[in-house]
Order: C-alpha cells, then sequence, then structure tokens
C-alpha cells in the first residue's frame, strides 16, 4: 500500500524554499564566477600544488590521530556509564560550536611555548607545535576528531549487544569481539565519521592560522592559500574555493546522508530465498538424518550453581540434563540465564561445570554457550564462519575449524547453506544455524533464550525435532527459557519455575503438569488457576467467592493455608439455565470471548461471583447452547474435578 503524500501547509513550505535558496545561492555564485577556461591554471601554479600536497599531509594524519584517539573515546562513551560522561560529551562537542579562531587561541594557551604543556613538550622531547606542520595537524585534529566519535557512537549505540555478549559466550576475549564482531557492524558510522573528520580536516581555517600560522610549505593549507589569493587574485581564489566545494559535495554525496552510520544487524533483511515451511524444502529436511546424533566427545559437564542477588536459588543437574526455565515476564528467566554467563550485576552466580570452578573467569573463559531469542548471528559473517567463530575463538586452526563447522551444520540440515549470510536464511535455517554454533564451539553448560519463539508453528516443529535429537547427544546441562508448554514437556528432563527469582518449582514435566505451583504455568499449560486460602470445605476466593472441593482435603492443606486450585477446561460445564443435580460449584456469567484451538471452542466467561472460567467444548455444543459474546449462561464445575496444590 502507497504511502499517503502530506499536502505542505504555504505557511512552512515558503520559509523552507527560502532556507534552500539561502543555502543554494552561495555555491551558485561560486561556480557562476568560476572561470572555467582558467580553472586548470589556477589549480596547476606551484604555490596551490604545494598547498594542496600539505593539505592532504595534515587532513589524513589529523584522521589518523582521530581513529587512534576517537574510536575507544565513543566506545567508552557508547557503552560505559560514569560519572562525568555528560560533561565529557560535551567537551566532544565544544570544538563543533566553538568558533576556530577561539580553538586556535586555547591550542595556543595549551601547547604553545608559553603554555601549559608547550615548554615541557619542547624540553623533554624537542618537540614544538606553533608554527609547524605538526602544529597543522593538531589543529585539524581538534575540530575535526568530533565528527568521528559522534558518529561512531550513534553507531555503537544503535548496535544491540547480544551480538557482542554471544561471541564472548563462544570464547572471544573483549579485543577479539571488538574486532571481529564490533567493528565490522559499526562500519557505515565508522565509514561515515572518518569521511566527515577527514573533509573538515582538509577545510580547516581559523584554528590553524591561530595556532599554526601561515607559513608557505609549513603550514599553508588550501584554506589559508585561499584567504591569501583572495586579496590578489580573486579569480584563482574562486577556482580553489570550487575545489575544495567539489571534495566536499563529493563526500556528502558519497556517504548518502548516512552521518550516524548504521549497524549492519540493523538494514533491512533481504527476502529469504528458501521457504520457511520445512515441507517446501526436501533437501534441507534429509540432510540431518545423514549423521547421527551421537555424543561427539566422552568428557562430561554436572552443574552446580548458587545463585544470588535478584534470583535466589541452588541449581544442581547432572550431564545431559535438560531444564526448562519457566516463569511470567520478570520472573527472572533470562537474568538467571545472564547470571550464569557473568554478563549481568542483578544477579551472581557460583558456578561449577564438572569438577571446575568458573566463578571467577570472564564469561569468554567459562565454557558457556549461549543463543538469544533472535539468535545472534553475526550479519556480515556466512553461515560456515559463524559456526567455525567459537572454534576460532579457542585456537583452532581455520582449516579444523571450518570442517567441524561443515559438520555441524550437516547435523542440522544447514549445510547447503554454508556460504549463505544471515539475511538469506529463513527463520528457521537461522536458528538451526545459531545452534550449530553454539554446539560447535564445545560448551559445558549450553542456555538457550526462547530460541523458537519467533518461529511459525510447522517450522517450530521441525526445529524442536532438530534440537531434541542434538540435546541427547550433549555431554553438559542445557537451560532453555520457554512460554510454549510443549516446549517444556517435549524438549525438558525437569522443569524449573520462577518466581520473582525464586525457584517456585522444580520437578519433572509431567509433575508440574499434573500438580502446578504457580498459576502463570498452569495458564501456560491451558488450565483454569485460582488461588484462595483452604477453608473447611473448600476455598475462598482471592477475587471473592467459594470453591468447593472433594473430601477429604489434599494432604497438607491446612485450614487457613494458601493454596492454588486447577480446573481443567474440558471439566467446565456450560448451560443456559442453572443446572440441577450433582455439580456443587454454580456460577452464573457472560460469555466475553470464544476461541477456536484445533477443533475445539475456548469460551471466556465472566462472573460477578466468582474469577473468570474458561471452558473448552465442541462447535456442536456451542451451536446448541447458541453461544455468542455478551450471551448469559451458567457454569458449573463438579468438586471431583478440582485439583488442590498448596503454596
Amino acid at each position: 500500500m502507497s504511502r499517503l503524500r502530506t499536502r505542505t501547509p504555504v505557511a512552512l513550505a515558503l520559509p523552507a524554499l527560502l532556507a534552500i535558496a539561502f543555502l543554494l545561492l552561495p555555491l551558485i555564485g561560486i561556480l557562476v564566477r568560476t572561470e572555467w577556461g582558467e580553472l586548470g591554471a589556477h589549480l596547476t601554479t606551484p604555490g596551490v600544488v604545494e598547498a594542496l600536497k600539505l593539505s592532504l599531509l595534515v587532513s589524513c594524519w589529523a584522521l589518523a590521530l582521530s581513529l587512534l584517539l576517537g574510536v575507544p573515546l565513543a566506545w567508552l562513551l557508547a557503552r560505559v556509564d560514569f560519572k562525568g560522561k555528560a560533561l565529557v560529551r560535551s567537551l566532544v562537542l565544544l570544538p563543533m560550536v566553538l568558533p576556530p579562531t577561539v580553538g586556535g587561541v586555547a591550542l595556543l594557551l595549551a601547547f604553545g611555548r608559553r603554555g601549559l604543556l608547550g615548554p615541557w613538550l619542547e624540553d623533554t622531547f624537542g618537540i614544538t607545535l606553533p608554527f609547524h606542520t605538526s602544529g597543522a595537524v593538531v589543529a585539524a585534529t581538534f575540530v575535526a576528531m568530533p565528527f568521528l566519535v559522534i558518529s561512531l557512537e550513534g553507531a555503537l549505540g544503535g548496535l544491540k549487544q547480544s551480538y557482542e555478549e554471544t561471541a564472548a559466550s563462544l570464547g572471544a576475549s573483549p579485543v577479539r569481539v571488538f574486532l571481529t564482531v564490533t567493528l565490522p557492524m559499526v562500519a557505515p558510522g565508522l565509514i561515515a565519521g572518518a569521511a566527515l573528520t577527514w573533509a573538515r580536516a582538509l577545510g580547516e581555517f581559523g584554528a590553524t592560522i591561530t595556532f599554526a600560522g601561515n607559513l608557505p610549505g609549513t603550514t599553508q593549507t588550501l584554506p589559508l592559500q585561499v584567504y591569501l589569493l583572495l586579496q590578489d587574485q580573486p579569480e584563482a581564489a574562486t577556482s580553489l574555493s570550487l575545489l575544495l566545494l567539489a571534495i566536499a559535495m563529493g563526500v556528502l554525496i558519497a556517504l548518502r546522508g548516512r552521518w550516524t552510520g548504521t549497524p549492519a544487524a540493523a538494514r533491512p533483511r533481504t527476502p529469504a530465498p528458501a521457504a520457511e515451511d520445512p515441507a517446501a524444502e526436501p533437501e534441507a529436511d534429509a540432510a540431518p538424518e545423514a549423521v547421527p546424533a551421537t555424543r561427539t566427545t566422552a568428557a562430561t559437564w554436572a552443574l552446580h550453581a548458587e545463585v544470588t542477588g535478584f534470583n535466589r536459588l541452588t541449581l544442581d543437574a547432572e550431564p545431559g540434563t535438560t531444564i526448562a526455565v519457566v516463569g511470567e515476564n520478570g520472573a527472572g528467566k533470562t537474568t538467571l540465564l545472564r547470571a550464569l554467563l557473568g554478563l549481568t550485576p542483578r544477579a551472581h552466580a557460583g558456578l561449577r561445570l564438572g569438577d571446575t570452578e568458573v566463578t571467577a573467569l570472564p564469561p569468554h573463559r567459562r565454557g558457556v554457550a549461549w543463543v538469544p531469542q533472535d539468535g545472534a548471528l553475526f550479519p556480515h559473517l556466512t553461515a560456515l564462519a559463524n559456526t567455525a567463530y567459537g572454534l576460532r575463538a579457542r585456537g583452532v586452526a581455520r582449516a579444523e575449524a571450518r570442517r567441524e563447522a561443515q559438520e555441524w551444520l550437516d547435523r542440522l540440515g544447514v549445510g547447503h547453506l554454508a556460504l549463505r549470510r544471515p539475511a538469506q536464511l529463513s527463520g528457521g535455517q537461522a536458528q538451526r544455524v545459531a545452534l550449530a554454533r553454539a554446539l560447535a564451539a564445545r560448551p559445558r553448560l549450553l542456555l538457550l533464550d526462547e530460541p523458537l519463539a519467533s518461529l511459525d508453528q510447522t517450522t517450530r516443529a521441525h526445529v524442536r525435532h532438530m534440537l531434541r535429537r542434538h540435546l541427547s547427544g550433549f555431554g553438559g546441562v542445557c537451560l532453555i527459557v520457554t512460554h510454549d508448554p510443549v516446549e517444556a514437556v517435549s524438549l525438558a528432563d525437569r522443569v524449573l519455575v520462577l518466581a520473582d527469582g525464586r525457584a517456585l518449582q522444580d520437578a519433572a514435566p509431567a509433575e508440574v503438569a499434573r500438580h502446578p505451583r504457580s498459576p502463570w504455568v498452569a495458564r501456560m499449560l491451558g488450565r483454569n488457576a485460582w488461588t484462595g486460602t483452604v477453608g473447611p470445605d473448600g476455598l475462598a476466593l482471592d477475587g471473592g467467592g467459594r470453591l468447593v472441593v472433594a473430601d477429604p482435603l489434599p494432604a497438607g492443606a491446612a485450614e487457613g493455608g494458601r493454596a492454588l486450585a486447577i480446573i481443567a477446561p474440558e471439566a467446565v460445564s456450560l448451560h443456559r439455565r442453572r443446572p440441577e443435580g450433582s455439580p456443587r460449584n454454580v456460577w452464573p456469567g457472560t460469555v466475553r470471548e470464544i476461541t477456536v484451538v484445533g477443533s475445539r471452542l475456548r469460551v471466556l466467561t465472566a462472573s460477578s461471583e466468582a474469577p473468570d472460567l474458561v471452558a473448552e467444548i465442541t462447535p456442536g455444543a456451542a451451536a446448541d447452547l447458541g453461544l455468542a459474546d455478551g450471551v448469559a449462561v451458567w457454569t458449573s464445575v463438579k468438586a471431583t474435578e478440582v485439583t488442590l496444590v498448596t503454596l
């Protein structure tokens, strides 16, 4: 659908056109006044050629200094919180708003022969900056470096840190992460900043003439040459101005408006050439069966973790155990994973993997691999290079790393996509590559943060099958954060239920499904869950009303204690009139919503005498009852159909 064109108000259009004319007319003036026939002669005079060479020398050295000093400064401003950060950023921006001549005076008072550091530099190192080419470089760097810092800081700020954290979890040191992940992904911002810095340094005038002087062959750059020619040879000055204008416009046009850069990960994904549906891609489905999912190493690692801070729990698991971590939003699931990785100050994990205590080790040395929800595949690397990244970070030779990476891609059915980049992969393919990358890194602990959440149902089932096969051959412990009950039941040996950072329940999936101790988990499993206080014949509900349960009460359900009542939707009966007979729990209500779940319907009812209740019925029953939104109904639940779980 095409975007609707906004009609521009005349009151805004007229001043905008005047602004464009105001900016354009000076440029037109240079073009009109240029003596095109003499342009070549003006630009090839010895003085101009010498000034051009000096300008290129000064601007290139200023760019080199800006890269050396500005890149770390931009990273510091983008990634580190410290006192005085606002002041430092103001200092970076100051040369952009400070009059250049004032900047030159400031440099003179700092580095001149009578300045703060000038005498020390001259006495100790024999360096004299004023009236020297090095002084012109310092002046150009002072006014131009902010362009690089601001551009790169914006690019770094737009880069998701999950890429760098994932690289660290694969074994890459901070320096390696910066060089192989951060810099390549912020390359557009770095290139834009470098180009603007170079162009600004090339055109610097005020600070240079104030601090370094105007000495031919030493500090007389092109802008200074223009200033001199303007007094005696205005035609030559115009020609030289045209040259500088052309260079500046060339830089701006080449950047195409990308002043702050665009991290590679933020670029729009190109349509994947492969289909999301595995059924439409038979060659991808057949590949996994070609390589058996055998254990790749004889080594095994048990898990012991003592987690403190926001999360407060003890976690023990034998090698080969898969634990599903569930809980509502804010329960601490991702915080737990990040604590095990050593990536968050919110929680601290005393961690032992096998016989090795890794608590004091940095993330890249723990042997803990992480697959975030979006996979965090490095967009500038192919699937093969992504998969080999962890091996290369651990010192494996390139050829061996690529061979082993290809084997893992083949195991997960995406070996034929080894040379594609992430933007060319479908969602299911990308998740399989991310899993292959994590397993190829030879981790002792594998952490998966909702690895299938972004996939459609068909692809999710296919990738879930892949994951189950390969986790069966993993010698460590795997934690999977999920909101999908199917994933929790089909993939996990245990289900860890978190609430407010604490372990509310840690049991086998079947036990959690039968007796969930969390209302959220019960609802995740598709059941009605009501909390209340235990009474002599049932539960006094928190939301008002009473629920009668079968006699006797479950063991541990003492009067006055807290309990959770679980009611399966299929145990709820719907009636148009008040039912007669055995049901001991009957409430009037109103239909609020009807949804389709497979071949059945789920009906949400609201009542003033009980909490909201979901019933599951057949479409035929719904038709017989004449159900629709707003219809008055009666709901009933037999006391024997209520499961009471003590809290």
